[in-house]
């Protein structure tokens, strides 16, 4: 950094004192705590000068010039050191990662006469072009204002950054070939292209420092780890080791992101290295931790203690009384819902019933034009906006100063996405983070509670990293062997240094060549060709000889002339999608669409609501979906595919929740429940609708039909009306477990009730359900099924699907077996899905194909949670876990949530009002109480 002088070097302290005592701060310089005044003297004067001028005000809050994670990740990679920084929205991140860099480019240009080179030395990936955007506007403010000052004192520096990504105009490429920015914005996507960029890619020989921000964001998808071979290729390319930060606000397990964000090399370690596989070692690095630097003011309420009686029009009226009264004590209020279309309907409402309108208020998602977007972000940055809904799209990115309170409607499914959301206000350290959750529904009222409790005491969900996925891998080899070619070994190698590729066995590397060389018979046939060569060199005067390697040393290069161009337009790990026109099988008259995903969920014979009419899921032809008219009640809700699913980790959270209530309700009680859940982030209508409910549950069903991390309760219903069988199965371990946990049993019980077994998922468990007279003994095929069969079944259950052809259409692309551009023609997302259909049986044929065992893979591991499944039933099997049959005659209290799934479509919220009050008026009968477990004391 910076040259000191010996002033500086004998009492960096007084140094420090004495430049804030030339500044007009509410506060006594000479007294002031400051604990970091060493640390500040590495910077350069002028870097010093900017940084006291921006934050000098803020050292009383700070006990110094820098926040927390500022004090910990400047000196780290200061040092060159490669660092993971975690830390809060609003904690000094950004500044974190680049004041080292900044400084450190500064003072190079100025003591090199010609400035810095042409070139990049330092790159930002970002996983959102907004996000480049902003962090693009928060660097120009340090470099102009640092700039500035050494012009003042006869210094001409500059340093240049640019921003590169799907959108830059051919000219500004032109134009950062000739005056290449020094730090360079760009997303995953456009760095895999730029190393493939014959003249870029040299531009990035220089670069010394990497900073991927929101990591978490990335590790737990395909992007990330697309990004983590680039990084690897990069590491390569560069004329030295990048020191490489990784910023992200929430996230655990920060060893596992850390070596993530590093990578490694695929050898054994000494004893005592924190090796992940054997046979691999991470690169060093540190973590700087600082997740929980700011004080939180969170609470779950709730409109009524009694949300089934409650008429809905009442509960709605409370609930936007409230929401308008937060809005109206704060400066700016950001709302959160679980889906778009919830947005949508909040702010509605809220213009409907207050003094709002487009001048004060708007809404912010995904499907809004870029422009709209971009003029909600303004309006939050300048303040002008009194309340923002939003579903997703605001959780990471822009800064938002004014935001003083966020609301969270509904469940966000995990603690670390409600920190994320809720850390959007109070954008400053020394600010409370205050946030406020509304729960609407009685299961998520269970979720919140839990999710609130957790946050406090510093629970962080885990993300899980997709492991040796190769549709990514069969990309990056293709762009490795088009700019090779290249030794063999040293692909393998760059593959294996990548985290997520540590544990890469022969066999996948074997089936990945066969696929890219097409050595499989008929794939031509199928105009899928090879990709890679895959020879030894030549000797000299061979036909394949390279120079630059030695005779006989296996080499892989490109095949076809278009080679690079194919490369170029399909990279990228981002699925295309689209809506598929639905129509009746008599008289092929068409009603309407239905986004792709939805269809995930559909098995033929399943019931559900488009127009507000029924109708009967028979197959899919492509884009086009065939169906029949029909009275039956719905199966799957028009929602589920928009819903986040619940986290795992926090699942099983709740589940040890539901056993301590238990015991205390069991012991002492609902008074004793009830003093217990005073402990906790809770409006009192929370604690009273929480405790009504499992008071209620016992006594009707009994304490073993509640879920617990040691009991697994199955609940038997026979529903007369409908001639139905309904199985609930009170599984709480979120959404992804049930999908395949419920998948699975439905396999082994449609084999052993020769029956169509209609199958709704929730994140608190699902229901079977099969006709009156067939019957199965759930429980015994629960415990029948071998841990070890789990994977075997699951891929048989997918055989046919909807979702397995969705998920082979998005793999084949990926792996560039389906090319979406080819020749200036573009295969639209339904176009590919014809093609992938084409494919799919082929594919399925063959032995260890790359494709399809990637997309058996994709599904089984990342969609399905199957680990966790074989967990369970591996718990069951060595006693750790109990399960528990009850039969009753309607579904008990913690099943209402899934009964009501099979009884009707839950967007209709009178439906389901009544439906849920039917439900508790027979359970409150069977137990002959009117309002069990509420006492006139409460």
């Amino acid at each position: 950094m910076g040259e000191r002088s010996s002033a500086v070097e004998s009492s960096p302290d007084a140094f420090v004192r004495e430049l804030l005592s030339d500044y007009d701060f509410d506060y006594d310089a000479q007294t002031i705590a400051l604990d970091d005044a060493e640390m500040f003297c590495r910077l350069g004067r002028d870097v010093q000068a900017w940084w006291i001028d921006q934050f000098g005000e803020y050292v009383p809050e700070n006990g110094g010039l820098f926040t927390p994670p500022q004090k910990e990740a400047i000196p780290l990679i200061d040092e060159g050191t490669n660092t993971l920084v975690c830390a809060p929205t609003g904690s000094g991140k950004t500044l974190s990662s680049f004041t080292a860099i900044i400084d450190d480019l500064f003072e190079r240009a100025e003591q090199n006469d010609d400035g810095l080179e042409n070139s990049v030395y330092c790159l930002y990936v970002s996983p959102l072009k907004s996000l480049a955007n902003d962090i693009h506007r928060n660097l120009t403010e340090p470099l102009e204002g640092i700039t500035e000052r050494m012009g003042a004192r006869g210094e001409s520096v500059e340093i240049r950054h640019a921003i590169r990504h799907g959108d830059t105009s051919d000219a500004d490429r032109q134009r950062m070939l000739d005056e290449t920015p020094h730090i360079l914005n760009t997303t995953p996507e456009t760095l895999a292209i730029l190393l493939n960029s014959p003249k870029f890619k040299k531009k990035l020989e220089t670069v010394e420092y990497v900073v991927v921000d929101e990591i978490h964001s990335l590790a737990e998808n395909k992007r990330g780890t697309h990004l983590s071979v680039s990084l690897e290729r990069l590491e390569r390319l560069c004329e030295r080791s990048p020191t490489r930060i990784g910023c992200s606000a929430t996230v655990e397990p920060l060893e596992a992101v850390g070596e993530f964000l590093v990578g490694g090399t695929p050898e054994t370690g000494e004893d005592g290295d924190r090796a992940a596989v054997d046979g691999w070692r991470p690169r060093d690095f540190e973590i700087v931790d600082a997740r929980f630097v700011r004080e939180f003011d969170i609470e779950l309420s709730c409109p009524t203690a009694d949300l089934i009686h409650t008429p809905r029009d009442v509960i709605t009226d409370r609930f936007y009384a409230q929401l308008d009264d937060l809005v109206a004590e704060h400066t700016n209020t950001l709302v959160f819902t679980n889906t778009r279309s919830g947005a949508e309907r909040v702010l509605h409402n809220l213009r409907e019933r207050g003094d709002y309108d487009e001048s004060n208020s708007g809404c912010h998602h995904g499907s809004l034009s870029k422009e709209r977007r971009t003029e909600i972000e303004e309006g939050l940055k300048s303040g002008s906006l009194d309340v923002v809904t939003t579903s997703t799209s605001l959780e990471l990115g822009i800064d938002m100063p004014h935001v003083d309170l966020v609301v969270q409607v509904g469940s966000p499914k995990s603690v670390a996405a409600l920190l994320q959301r809720v850390g959007r206000a109070g954008h400053r350290l020394g600010r409370t983070v205050k946030g406020r959750v509304i729960a609407l529904d009685r299961d998520e009222l269970v979720e919140c509670a839990v999710m609130l409790k957790k946050a406090e005491e510093g629970f962080v969900d885990r993300v899980f990293i997709p492991e040796n996925a190769q549709d990514v891998a069969a990309q990056q080899v293709y762009g490795m062997a088009i700019n090779g070619p290249l030794p063999e070994a040293e692909v393998r190698e760059v593959l294996e240094s990548a985290y997520p590729y540590r544990g890469y066995t022969d066999d996948q590397y074997e089936s990945l060549f066969r696929y890219l060389t097409a050595d499989y018979a008929g794939m031509e046939d199928k105009n899928v060709y090879a990709k890679v060569w895959r020879d030894g060199n030549d000797p000299p005067g061979g036909e394949h000889h390279y120079e630059d390697f030695e005779p006989g040393t296996p080499l892989i290069g490109k095949r076809g002339r278009l080679a690079r161009v194919i490369y170029m337009t399909n990279i990228g790990t981002i699925p295309d999608s689209f809506s598929c026109d639905v129509f009746t099988r008599a008289g092929d008259e068409w009603i309407g669409q239905l986004d792709e995903s939805y269809l995930d969920t559909l098995e033929t014979g399943d019931v559900f609501v488009l127009g507000g009419t029924r109708y009967e899921y028979r197959y899919r032809r492509g884009s086009k979906v065939y169906v029949d008219s029909t009275n039956a009640r719905p199966t799957v809700p028009s929602w589920f595919s928009e819903r986040l699913p619940l986290s795992y980790d926090l699942g099983r959270e709740i589940l040890q929740f539901q056993r301590e209530l238990l015991d205390r309700l069991d012991a002492d009680g609902p008074p004793e429940v009830r003093r217990w859940l005073r402990g906790f982030p809770l409006d009192e209508n929370t604690v009273r609708a929480v405790t009504r409910m499992f008071d209620a549950q016992k006594r009707y069903a009994g304490s073993e039909s509640v879920s617990t991390d040691r009991r697994l309760p199955i609940e038997v219903e026979l529903d007369r009306d409908d001639y139905r069988r309904n199985y609930y199965v009170h599984s709480n371990y979120g959404r992804r477990f049930n999908d395949g946990f419920s998948r699975l049993l439905a396999y082994r019980c449609a084999q052993q009730a020769n029956a169509n077994v209609k199958v709704a998922v929730a994140d608190n468990g699902f229901t079977l359900s099969m006709p009156l007279n067939r019957k199965v003994d759930l429980e015994r095929i629960v415990r029948d099924i071998r841990p070890g069969d789990v994977r075997s079944d699951l891929r048989a259950a997918l055989s046919g699907t909807d979702l397995l052809k969705r998920y082979f259409r998005i793999n084949a692309t990926r792996a560039l077996m389906i090319l979406k551009r080819y020749k200036g023609y573009e295969k639209s997302a339904s176009q590919q899905q014809v093609s992938s259909e084409m494919l799919l049986g082929f594919a399925d044929e063959k032995n260890e194909f790359a494709v399809i065992e990637e997309t058996y893979r994709e599904i089984l591991d990342d969609k399905l949670n199957v680990d966790a499944v074989e967990a369970a039933l591996s718990a069951l099997e060595a006693g750790e876990m109990d399960s528990y049959v009850t039969r009753v005659d309607s579904p008990s209290p913690r099943a209402f949530g899934l009964a009501t799934l099979m009884a009707s479509d839950v967007v209709l919220a009178e439906d389901e009002s009544a439906v849920l009050q039917e439900f508790h008026d027979r359970v409150m009968a069977e137990i002959g109480e009117e309002d069990a477990g509420v006492s006139a004391e409460e």
